[in-house]
């Protein structure tokens, strides 16, 4: 018969475990008085979840800190080949995000790093471009998880969560985007061609408000990408549109050229995805194209991988698809991002921001499709100021 002594105190073996270096679990020291600065740098040695996202606040300070100058030269992708020149080019920014994100307050810490350049290229689902716009017309309300379906639909209220959006902002929305259709229909007449990112930047424009995010996207030519633009209002509205003044034509192809582009064309990239979906996927599959995959990768996110989703898929995952270099430190938080977002762009996006703002302030955005569609446009002699 077995000792059960042994078998609850069984000894560990004699040489070393490997995690001797590794870091001692312990929590902030409220007798201290610690800061919510403190506090927060401590997380990284809480474990769980709080582990991971102090694992995601280095991976982001790895992003923000990384110059083209770190690296060796490679003329296949790490160029220029100037010292000098290469230790002002920093790592390209894919932030991406579900549409849920810009229904909540999330919506204003987007805006923040958009406004400020601190990413560089932008992928979110229908709803979270229509939602900024109508946001400028109209607010959401805070309501309750648990409020009846039946009761909401007969008062033209909606619940995205315990969020509640009133229909009437929908109407005012319709109002403002279906003369813009016009005006966009009018310029295909010339032979412009509209793809999804082209219409957003339009719409930042036209909104002309420093609340909207694409707004800001719009005033620093920073590329805003929505793969599936018509599953929302946008849709309804486009729907509704090829009654009145049929013929409009969005061209996802322009725009897929360009998002891949956008990977491949840059030495060295760095994504943050809020939520799964199409804007999850586009960012990742966009990576593929570098034949090295992404460098830096956050996901913060709920959802699980037992059902094969993409959405749950843990970065390891894209590892085995090309989509992340095996060589990167990335990192899944599980946990809802309008309760850890705020936090992990003021740990990080804020403090690069303020530390050095002229690096920020000094970049340049760009026009995805100079090289694609611009060209085919000026080849037959289009010409047209599609953003007055």
């Amino acid at each position: 018969m077995t000792d059960p002594h042994n078998s609850v105190f069984k000894k560990q073996e004699e040489g070393p475990t490997g995690f001797e270096s590794a870091p001692k679990i312990f929590g902030p020291d409220f007798n201290a008085k610690p800061s919510y600065d403190k506090i927060f740098d401590e997380y990284l040695n809480i474990g769980f979840q709080a582990s991971s996202f102090g694992q995601a606040i280095n991976e982001i300070k790895r992003m923000l800190s990384y110059r083209l100058s770190d690296d060796e030269y490679d003329p296949n992708r790490s160029f220029p080949q100037d010292p000098a020149e290469r230790a002002k080019i920093g790592c390209k920014i894919f932030l991406g995000y579900t549409s849920n994100m810009v229904s909540s307050g999330l919506r204003e810490v987007i805006r923040y790093l958009v406004q400020h350049k601190m990413v560089d290229v932008v992928v979110s689902s229908a709803g979270g471009i229509e939602e900024d716009f109508i946001k400028c017309m109209a607010p959401n309300y805070l309501g309750d998880f648990h409020l009846k379906g039946k009761e909401l639909r007969q008062k033209s209220l909606n619940r995205t969560g315990n969020l509640i959006v009133p229909n009437d902002n929908y109407c005012l929305f319709e109002d403002w985007i279906l003369p813009i259709f016009d005006e966009c229909l009018e310029l295909q007449h010339q032979g412009f061609h509209w793809t999804p990112s082209r219409l957003i930047w339009k719409l930042g424009q036209k909104i002309n408000n420093e609340e909207s995010i694409y707004y800001w996207a719009y005033k620093n030519q920073i590329p805003v990408f929505c793969p599936a633009i018509t599953d929302g209002s946008l849709g309804d509205c486009l729907y509704f549109h090829t009654f009145q003044h049929p013929g409009l034509i969005i061209d996802v192809v322009g725009d897929i050229r360009a998002m891949n582009e956008q990977a491949v064309r840059s030495p060295k990239n760095g994504c943050v995805i809020l939520g799964g979906g199409t804007s999850k996927h586009h960012i990742m599959n966009a990576n593929l194209f570098t034949n090295m995959g992404a460098d830096f990768v956050v996901y913060v996110n709920t959802a699980q991988e037992f059902d094969g989703c993409d959405s749950g898929a843990r970065p390891d995952e894209a590892i085995s698809w090309g989509k992340i270099s095996w060589d990167a430190k990335p990192v899944k938080v599980y946990a809802d991002a309008t309760l850890v977002f705020p936090i992990l762009v003021k740990k990080t996006f804020v403090e690069a921001y303020e530390a050095n703002p002229e690096f920020y302030e000094k970049k340049c955005g760009q026009n995805p499709h100079s090289g694609y569609y611009q060209e085919q446009e000026e080849d037959i002699g289009v010409h047209v100021n599609w953003l007055d």
